[in-house]
C-alpha cells in the first residue's frame, strides 16, 4: 500500500473541504491495485462500478481533471496522436482516465460511446462523457467539466475547454455516458 498517495488524498481533502467558494464535492474512488478493465460491453458494468465506489480511499475529481487539463492544454490536434506531439479526441479521453482514475477505457471514440450508462443532457455531473456527431460516420468526444463546460482535444485549436452552448457544439450533441459513479 502507498500511504504517501492515501496522506496526500487526505492532505487533499481536507484543504478542499474548507474552502469558501464552491469546489465539486463529486468524488470518484480509487484503489492502489492494478488499473480497472471496463468491461466492453458485455460484463456486468454496474457490479465493476460498486466495487469500485466500495474502495478505500478517495480522490477529489474536479481537482484531478482540472490539473489533468493543464498539463494537456494546447497540445495540437493529430487524428491518431496519442501523444503530447499531437493527441486525437478518443486518446484525449483515455488517457485522463486511464493515467488520473485508473480506469481504462477503449481508444475509439465509437466504442466509448458504448460503456457507462447513457444520461441526457441535464443530468450531467462532472467526469461525464459527451458525444457529438460531427459528419456522416464521424464522433467526436470530450470530458464534461461543470457549468455547461467540457475538454476535449479540438482538431482546429488542440486540446481546449469548450462550451456545450457553443453553436457548432449545440447543433452536432449526439450524447452523454457516465462512466464515474
Amino acid at each position: 500500500m502507498n500511504y504517501n498517495i492515501l496522506y496526500l488524498c487526505l492532505v487533499f481533502s481536507i484543504l478542499f473541504s474548507g474552502c469558501s467558494y464552491k469546489v465539486s464535492e463529486r468524488t470518484i474512488n480509487i484503489t492502489n491495485s492494478n488499473k480497472m478493465d471496463l468491461p466492453f460491453p458485455s460484463a456486468s458494468l454496474e457490479k465493476t462500478l460498486a466495487e469500485r465506489r466500495s474502495a478505500s480511499n478517495s480522490i477529489n475529481l474536479h481537482k484531478v481533471l482540472n490539473d489533468f487539463y493543464g498539463e494537456w492544454k494546447g497540445v495540437k490536434y493529430r487524428y491518431g496522436g496519442n501523444s503530447k506531439n499531437g493527441i486525437d479526441c478518443s486518446a484525449f479521453i483515455q488517457k485522463a482516465y486511464r493515467d488520473k482514475l485508473n480506469i481504462k477505457i477503449p481508444r475509439t471514440t465509437l466504442l466509448q460511446s458504448k460503456i457507462g450508462k447513457q444520461i441526457n443532457k441535464s443530468q450531467l455531473e462532472l467526469g461525464d462523457l459527451v458525444f457529438f456527431r460531427t459528419g456522416k460516420n464521424s464522433r467526436h468526444v470530450g470530458i464534461y467539466m461543470e457549468n455547461g463546460n467540457f475538454m476535449h482535444a479540438s482538431t482546429s485549436k488542440g486540446v481546449i475547454i469548450s462550451k456545450l452552448n457553443n453553436i457548432y457544439f449545440n447543433k452536432h450533441y449526439w450524447k452523454a455516458q457516465r462512466i464515474i459513479y
